[in-house]
């Protein structure tokens, strides 16, 4: 006899919804979250989507039924709770639309828990689009399989982001003019900790100097090279993951 295919199946689509999942509770899906179901993966009655809340984490939902503006859903196994992600922020200064939004779905997929859009003097964008913004990082998180989505705090200036800096928080500051070694000082870094990246042309000299004054900054450094911003963000998460994050428990 042929094996019986495993349920869900690995090729399941993977969505975030806003509503709480319990089982055998019917969740209805509606606008472009019906047609990616609908008309891009072409679901029916009986198929199987994984679904996360940001709550209880995922779940194996089966389709009941696949209307033209609609898609009902029942939550039949929890598969796995809501992941605990380390207490690692993102503080990014804004960059072109493009490079920002590589900066938001790249930090989702690399785990970070929040992420902090930051204007400083030489930014050429002070604003972000949130809807936008939070577009993205759903996005990648049901691209990367996420179970948590990152946080995204409210637009805020440089200078207003150190005076309400948390005490208990070191500021790991990625200086183009030298500090520790990233991995060095990671090494032995504990949560809650964040990183701070600049903008395109970097920070001015008064803007560097007010982050050295800071008692909970500290001054990294990421390699010989000049980094874009989003590379600069990329390449210090991916260290800190490495070093001291939930890279170290993978299996």
């Amino acid at each position: 006899m042929p094996a019986t295919p495993a349920w869900p199946p690995k090729s399941a689509p993977r969505l975030f919804v806003e509503t709480q999942l319990a089982a055998d509770t019917e969740v209805k899906v509606e606008g472009n979250q019906a047609h990616y179901l609908g008309k891009v993966m072409r679901v029916s009655p009986g198929d199987a989507v994984i679904l996360c809340d940001d709550i209880t984490g995922e779940w194996a939902a089966e389709v009941v039924d696949a209307g033209k503006r609609h898609v009902t859903l029942v939550p039949k196994q929890h598969l796995r709770p809501r992941e605990e992600v380390p207490d690692f922020w993102l503080c990014a200064a804004l960059l072109k639309k493009d490079r920002f939004d590589m900066v938001l779905e790249k930090a989702t997929e690399l785990g970070v828990a929040r992420i902090t859009p930051v204007v400083t003097r030489r930014c050429v964008a002070d604003k972000l689009n949130a809807e936008r913004a939070d577009t993205i990082v759903t996005e990648a998180a049901e691209q990367c399989a996420r179970t948590a989505l990152p946080e995204i705090a409210p637009v805020v200036k440089l200078e207003a982001l150190l005076r309400d800096w948390p005490e208990d928080r070191i500021l790991f500051f990625a200086d183009e003019e030298g500090g520790e070694s990233a991995a060095d000082a990671f090494c032995y870094a504990e949560s809650p900790a964040a990183l701070l990246t600049g903008p395109e042309g970097g920070f001015d000299d008064a803007e560097r100097e007010m982050i050295r004054a800071h008692p909970n900054a500290s001054p990294i450094s990421l390699g010989p090279r000049i980094l874009r911003g989003e590379t600069a963000a990329i390449a210090g998460i991916s260290v800190w993951m490495a070093e001291a994050g939930d890279w170290l428990d993978a299996e």
